[in-house]
């Protein structure tokens, strides 16, 4: 007889008490996310799995441990995240989020593999085997995101097959290149087809795309979209068979717009999902849990958040064995005081108590990173000349504009100040100078272009979490500390750097693919207050998530402008522009 047979055959023998449980928790007020009521009931768990929901005191357990009438929820899951956006590896990640009562979530390593191609899935999938947590992985479908840039990695179809039948994958990642897809380019259609044969899901990634467009996703067989800033663009996904996720994280907050999409009979192809935010948020807020309370708080009932966390997202990534409570799925839950605060209690996964009180009950495991990844940052040596933005017929000029906590910009067309033909930064009129320099494979492209928005007074921040190709990117009052800000960035080997008046005054090293920190999470997050810490002595009045929308300045596929390796990038017409107009 098997392992997997003795343990269907007892899990049957107890969910009718002819075999004691491993455990029992008595007494909950039980999430039913099928028919959206609370049912007062014992859950009864064997061999990881809920066995039975006994009301009538009818099973025995070797562990019994009682809820005193809190509410029990299901595991929540995050239908989508980029692990590498919170600065973590996979298993320091799962210890920050379980204590929120997350317990599984579906990531996108293309952060990493942007840097590191293959290899750098193959280290998040290892380093996942080490968490508590359960984390799946969506093969990247756009490394690089686009062709106008460069990357530490291309990946094929070719590159990702090996990959397909891993137990933690689930499908391919979120599909940037809408060219790529609606003009049927061969090598992208080649992704599509191996995903779909292997009967996996396809992410899309649908920013500002219109309804035909999304038209010509469905036909491609993409079934998520993660983009949505307005209702009406919801209801347009789900009206064409989409999952929505709904994303709320440290840049892009579009719960708040999306949740009028949300009606009793489009729910269930809602979801909730983070996409990118950092160690601190993540640390003091969660994340799925922080999305669910937000959605009690702007009215919805907690059953209908509940289920959208759980069950829908489950069912979307075809993870038919988790996000319910009942028998035959997972002993994946919560437990919860207080639905409006969505603040755990404590936490079990696969039966085991994991987390209470906010802790974790298991030991940090090390993590193991291979030597390429660890030292993946070849800038040149960065000289003024390499930053001097020339002008030769006058003073107008394609500036972006930032939006801030979102990932979109404005392209605007103004003039700007130019001095012996070189623009010069102008503090007044929060025109600063950006540049982004290639840093893989010692090519050394440079783009430079103009940002307005960010209000630095002084100083530069430079960092390697530069979505997605994550070359060198730096901002600046004046080209002095922008060099300062890059040749520190190159000693360090990634991370983020700000400098001001030739001094630096805050680091995070991020030596893992110039994206992730070895270091335990609550030393990151310390960190990155050194940082929010410097960045008010740049900008004193600063009221939005500089670092984050930073990092997007130089991802080409969300509209209107991007800058580049390979020069300034006009999203809406998918083509490089000059940054005189």
């Amino acid at each position: 007889m098997t392992t997997k047979l003795q343990q269907l055959t007892q899990n049957i023998l107890s969910s009718q008490s002819k075999l004691e449980a491993d455990f029992i928790l008595k007494n909950a007020q039980v999430a039913d996310v099928f028919t959206l009521t609370w049912k007062k009931a014992d859950i009864v768990v064997k061999n990881g799995m809920i066995v039975a929901l006994d009301t009538n005191n009818r099973f025995h357990a070797k562990v019994v441990e009682d809820a005193a009438g809190s509410y029990v929820i299901p595991g929540l899951i995050d239908g989508h995240i980029h692990i590498e956006s919170s600065m973590l590896t996979p298993g320091e990640f799962s210890r920050v989020l379980i204590p929120h009562g997350i317990t599984t979530v579906i990531t996108d390593p293309h952060e990493i593999a942007n840097v590191a191609g293959a290899e750098g899935i193959q280290f998040m999938l290892d380093d996942a085997q080490k968490a508590d947590m359960d984390i799946f992985v969506m093969l990247p479908s756009s490394v690089p995101g686009t062709q106008f840039e460069n990357a530490g990695a291309t990946l094929t179809a070719q590159d990702l097959e090996p990959f397909l039948h891993h137990e933690q994958v689930r499908g391919l990642a979120e599909v940037m290149d809408f060219p790529a897809v609606l003009n049927g380019k061969e090598g992208m259609l080649q992704k599509i087809l191996l995903s779909k044969e292997a009967n996996l899901v396809i992410d899309g990634h649908c920013a500002g795309l219109q309804s035909e467009q999304i038209t010509g996703y469905r036909a491609a067989g993409i079934q998520t979209d993660h983009e949505c800033v307005t209702a009406e663009e919801a209801i347009d996904r789900v009206e064409q068979g989409m999952y929505v996720l709904i994303r709320e994280g440290s840049a892009a907050k579009n719960l708040r717009d999306l949740l009028p999409a949300v009606q009793p009979h489009t729910a269930r192809r809602f979801g909730f999902c983070t996409d990118d935010k950092y160690v601190d948020e993540l640390i003091d807020e969660g994340s799925i849990n922080y999305d669910v309370a937000m959605a009690i708080e702007e009215g919805m009932t907690p059953l209908q958040a509940i289920q959208l966390a759980t069950v829908n997202t489950a069912e979307c990534y075809r993870l038919f064995d988790r996000g319910v409570l009942a028998p035959g799925y997972k002993a994946d839950f919560v437990r919860i005081d207080d639905l409006s605060t969505m603040q755990a209690k404590a936490v079990w996964k696969n039966g085991h108590k994991v987390a209470e009180n906010g802790n974790m009950l298991t030991n940090r495991q090390e993590t193991i990173v291979p030597a390429h990844i660890h030292h993946s940052v070849h800038l040149p040596i960065i000289t003024k000349d390499r930053l001097q933005l020339s002008f030769t017929k006058g003073t107008k000029a394609n500036v972006m504009e930032i939006v801030p906590n979102q990932l979109i910009t404005n392209h605007l067309v103004i003039d700007v100040p130019v001095k012996d033909g070189v623009f010069v930064p102008s503090v007044e009129e929060d025109l600063l100078k950006l540049a982004v320099i290639e840093r893989h494979h010692q090519l050394h492209t440079t783009g430079l272009g103009i940002v307005k928005g960010f209000g630095l007074q002084k100083g530069a921040v430079a960092t390697t979490v530069a979505h997605d190709s994550h070359n060198a990117l730096v901002v600046g009052t004046n080209d002095e500390d922008m060099v300062l800000a890059l040749s520190r960035i190159q000693e360090i080997q990634g991370g983020f750097v700000i400098v001001a008046d030739g001094e630096i005054l805050a680091e995070m090293p991020l030596t893992i693919g110039g994206l992730m920190t070895d270091v335990p999470a609550q030393q990151a997050k310390e960190q990155l207050a050194g940082l929010h810490g410097a960045l008010k002595k740049l900008n004193p009045t600063l009221d939005f998530h500089f670092l984050l929308t930073f990092s997007f300045v130089a991802l080409p596929v969300i509209p209107a402008l991007k800058l580049t390796d390979t020069g300034l990038f006009d999203v809406t017409t998918f083509q490089h522009i000059a940054v005189e107009a």
